[in-house]
């Protein structure tokens, strides 16, 4: 088997960093690209694209495959079923603070994207600080994508200004009732 038979190494990866998010007590989420393959609740699409919490807490009967990522999860209170092709993956990343790695758009999922390249088609403010292995920044050889939040700004003047980055937002306990005493008297 050569190279250009081998399956693809995006699903291996999605499990992987996905596994990497639970071990680690992270919420694992993917940046999917969306049209009319993908079976995801559509009001909640903005730009073609759509955010998915695939986490332990918020899915049930979630299957990694290597062609499809399959689950159910609630939106707004409604049981959905969820398909998304592996093709469809742009990004895998901790919400906590935005570790993971991008994928170049396939050819199955850039006629989808329009006239977007795989280097404008990434969703670079879901995935800040998302870090490739290997350090490969170019998405025309086929590999990865490192995405690298910028530390400048332009200034009043034109002149540029490095800006602190916002820190990550710390994780919010699971809400629960309050417990409360009852007096007997």
């Amino acid at each position: 088997m050569n190279a250009s038979n081998a399956t693809s190494t995006r699903p291996y990866l999605i499990r992987a960093l996905y596994e990497w998010c639970t071990d680690n007590g992270f919420t694992p989420y993917v940046a999917v690209s969306v049209d009319n393959t993908v079976q995801v609740p559509r009001e909640y699409v903005k730009n073609n694209e759509i955010v998915l919490n695939i986490g332990f807490d918020a899915t049930s009967s979630l299957t990694l495959g290597n062609e499809f990522i399959e689950f159910k999860a609630r939106f707004g209170g409604t049981a959905r079923e969820i398909l998304v092709p592996i093709t469809h993956v742009i990004a895998i990343y901790a919400r906590e603070n935005g570790q993971g790695m991008a994928f170049p758009l396939e050819a199955t999922a850039e006629g989808s994207a329009g006239a977007n390249d795989a280097q404008t088609a990434t969703p670079a403010a879901l995935v800040p600080g998302a870090t490739s292995p290997g350090g490969a920044t170019d998405a025309s050889d086929g590999k990865f994508i490192q995405l690298v939040e910028s530390t400048l700004t332009t200034g009043v003047n034109g002149s540029d200004q490095q800006k602190k980055p916002d820190p990550p937002e710390p994780p919010k306990p699971p809400s629960r009732p309050r417990p409360s005493l009852k007096r007997v008297k």
